[in-house]
């Protein structure tokens, strides 16, 4: 494969059913460049596996199940070649379920368990492409070279150990490649978080020097304000990398938050497409470099119930490594940090409010805590870098109250004590600009 190959990654809400397989052939079969495909399970096989994992002794009625779900999107799977393998996935849950059932803390036998809806899933997508006249194969992430971060878990995909390893012999015809697992530091299987089945899509991009990524969803693109709040809105036709981080690590729940970082130094740009959509509107969401423009408001993102610590440091020459050493802290104790502003004397972290007690517990350790308070929420104005231009949008909206935090590479954020949240966003609608499609 060369340079000009696409990445396209299918989540699991665009593998409900084999009407969906068909779409995914007809989008392949007019690619005019080598591709590769990045698939998540099957839909709602994730949540089922993790059930199954809570109750072992539904073992038997699972596997079936799953067995009948995938036969019934590729049904002559088991006239296949793939169907000895189909098998011997099957009867790994069956392995991993009775492990589990003697002990429930048996993490590589629950990786083991989950991994294989990927699994699953790569074959009979595969196949069902293949008999569509497509030349795809499944392969595992581990057949790649993919190599995690961690152990059990992981956050990322680790770029350079992953170079030593690739396989590069394997990304011939079309590979359907498994998402969202690959080898832990370990040896063994490490899992991302959810939806990281999009940061091992832009891994494989980075690591191929791919044209672009294309992650098909059930969405049109990201939106300026998460339709969970009930505000209608189009999707934002392109979001700078820094600005899209700051999306998905407040509230864009479709974009997993480390899926930016592979291609971030590359420029390789990432699409969000519809599956069942994009064809007749063409909308979509493109993600590239940073853009320099004139003030504007793209988005805003919206972290409920917050919790605002205000901490005086005392005196150190090393004040930079013991706030390093503090992050590290909270991180190891898994509290999220959804901003934090620093000088040399004050730091000022926001975290959710449920994590407030185990926050400050730590923070305490040689230092004092002047005081915390509560927010009803943390808003972030992607796009927005001058405060000035923030303010001036914001003059006559007297009930918000907010308070500068501070001011990112691409976003604002501001508190406020509001309770009526999708009154106020709806209100703050009016603040946000139409970029400009850079995609060209």
């Amino acid at each position: 494969m060369n340079e000009l190959l696409e990445v396209h990654k299918f989540g699991g809400s665009c593998l409900r059913d084999a009407s969906d397989l068909e779409k995914i052939a007809g989008i392949l079969n007019q690619a005019q460049q080598p591709v590769i495909v990045v698939v998540s399970a099957l839909w709602g096989t994730t949540d089922r596996l993790m059930r199954a994992a809570q109750e072992p002794r539904y073992a038997g009625r699972l596997v079936n199940d799953l067995a009948s779900h995938h036969l019934r999107f590729s049904p002559t799977l088991i006239e296949s070649p793939l169907y000895d393998v189909f098998q011997r996935v099957l009867e790994g849950i069956e392995e991993s379920l009775t492990a589990l059932a003697t002990d429930r803390d048996d993490k590589e036998a629950y990786n083991q368990l989950l991994a294989s809806g990927e699994r699953l899933s790569a074959l009979v997508i595969a196949h069902g492409l293949s008999i569509r006249g497509l030349d795809a194969h499944p392969v595992g992430a581990e057949d790649v070279g993919l190599q995690m971060d961690g152990e059990i878990t992981a956050s990322r995909v680790d770029i350079k150990a992953s170079e030593q390893n690739l396989d590069r012999t394997v990304f011939h015809g079309i590979p359907v490649v498994t998402g969202w697992f690959g080898v832990g530091k370990d040896g063994n299987i490490a899992l991302l978080g959810r939806g990281g089945s999009d940061h091992t899509a832009t891994a494989l991009a980075a690591l191929l020097h791919a044209q672009r990524v294309i992650l098909w969803k059930d969405v049109l693109g990201i939106y300026p304000v998460n339709p969970r709040w009930g505000i209608q809105s189009a999707p934002i036709p392109y979001l700078g990398y820094s600005e899209a981080i700051e999306f998905a690590n407040a509230d864009a729940t479709i974009l997993h938050p480390a899926t930016v970082e592979p291609v971030y130094e590359m420029g390789i740009p990432i699409e969000i497409r519809h599956l069942s959509n994009y064809r007749q509107n063409g909308m979509k969401t493109v993600i590239g470099p940073d853009i320099e423009t004139k003030p504007n408001i793209k988005g805003i993102a919206c972290i409920q119930r917050v919790a605002c610590i205000n901490v005086e440091a005392r005196y150190s020459r090393d004040a930079a490594l013991e706030l390093s050493d503090l992050l590290q802290e909270l991180n190891e104790d898994n509290i999220r940090i959804c901003s934090f502003e620093t000088t040399n004397s004050q730091w000022r972290f926001v975290v959710p409010q449920h994590e407030v007690a185990r926050c400050v517990q730590i923070i305490e350790r040689g230092r004092s805590v002047v005081n915390y308070e509560y927010f009803a929420a943390m808003l972030s104005f992607i796009g927005c870098r001058n405060i000035a231009y923030l303010r001036e949008q914001l003059n006559g909206q007297e009930d918000i109250k907010p308070v500068e935090l501070y001011e990112s590479s691409s976003s604002i954020h501001l508190l406020t004590k509001r309770m009526d949240i999708s009154r106020m966003l709806d209100e703050m609608m009016s603040f946000i600009s139409s970029s400009s499609d850079y995609s060209a």
